[in-house]
C-alpha cells in the first residue's frame, strides 16, 4: 500500500485494534484527503472530523470498519513514504515519549529523531515531556504522541505488531535481546518491549521454508515450540 508493506494475520478476538497504533498518512491534496476519508470512514467511526485544526489546515482521525485507526493530514511530507505508523503512549505512559525514541533510536541502525514538539510549558508537566515526536528506524519513519494526563481506555496490544526481517542468527539475537531489556518473551518470534509494544523478530529466511508444501507443515510444528527463532532448527525441521 503506498510502497510500505503490510502482513495481515488471523488473530483472536482477545486482541482488538484500537488509538494506542494508528496509521498516519500524509495526503499533500484536498482530493487525496477526501478520499481516504470517505473509504476508511465507511463503516467505521470518526474520531475527529475532517476540518481545520491548530497543527494542521486539513486533518482527520478514524477508524475503519476493521477497527484499524488511521490518521489523515493534508501536508506534504520530504519522504517517499506517505503512511507512517504512531504510537500513542497513554495513561502512566504519557511522559514516557522521548524516553522511548531514544531507546528505539538506540537500537537499530540508520536511525535518527528528526523532530520533537514538547507540551506547552503552561501545561505543567514534567520538564521535556513531548507532544509529538518524528523519528527514523533503519530509514523507516515512525511517529510517536502522548495522550496527555487524561485517562485513556486503551493500551498497547498484540492487535499491530511491527515485523524485524533479519539475515542471521545473529541479528535475530541482538534484536531479541534489545527489544525484551524490560519486556517479555512470547512465542513463535513475538516479543513485548518494555512499553508494552509488540514486535515479531523474523529470519528471513522462513518465508523460503514455507513456500515448499512438502516441508512447511514441519517447519511450523518447528515455529511453536519456539520463542526466540533459531535458524538452524528451522533448516534441520525441513530434513526430518
Amino acid at each position: 500500500m503506498d510502497g510500505i508493506p503490510f502482513v495481515a494475520l488471523n488473530g483472536t478476538p482477545a486482541f482488538t485494534h484500537n488509538e494506542s497504533v494508528s496509521l498516519f498518512v500524509y495526503c499533500k491534496s484536498d482530493e487525496r484527503i477526501n478520499f481516504w476519508y470517505e473509504k476508511l470512514s465507511e463503516g467505521g467511526s470518526v474520531n475527529m472530523p475532517l476540518g481545520k485544526y491548530d497543527w494542521c489546515p486539513k486533518y482527520t482521525w478514524v477508524r475503519d470498519k476493521f477497527g484499524v485507526s488511521w490518521q489523515l493530514d493534508i501536508e506534504k511530507i520530504n519522504s517517499p513514504q506517505k503512511i507512517v505508523p504512531s504510537f500513542m503512549f497513554v495513561n502512566e505512559k504519557f511522559n514516557l515519549v522521548k524516553e522511548a525514541i531514544n531507546h528505539y533510536t538506540s537500537i537499530f541502525a540508520n536511525s535518527k529523531v528528526i523532530m520533537e514538539y514538547p507540551y506547552d510549558k503552561s501545561m505543567n508537566l514534567p520538564e521535556g515531556t513531548l507532544l509529538f515526536a518524528q523519528f527514523k528506524l533503519n530509514e523507516y519513519l515512525m511517529n510517536a504522541m502522548s495522550g496527555g494526563a487524561i485517562e485513556h481506555n486503551f493500551d498497547f496490544n498484540e492487535s499491530i505488531s511491527f515485523i524485524i526481517n533479519c539475515d542471521t542468527q545473529e541479528e535475530v539475537g541482538y534484536y531479541w535481546q534489545k527489544l525484551t531489556e524490560g519486556g517479555e518473551e512470547v512465542e513463535c518470534g513475538w516479543l513485548k518491549d518494555k512499553f508494552g509494544i509488540s514486535w515479531q523478530v523474523v529470519p528471513t529466511i522462513l518465508n523460503e521454508l514455507l513456500r515448499d508444501p512438502q516441508k512447511s507443515s514441519k517447519v511450523m510444528d518447528a515455529v511453536f515450540t519456539m520463542k526466540k527463532f533459531n535458524i538452524n532448527k528451522l533448516i534441520e525441521a525441513t530434513n526430518e
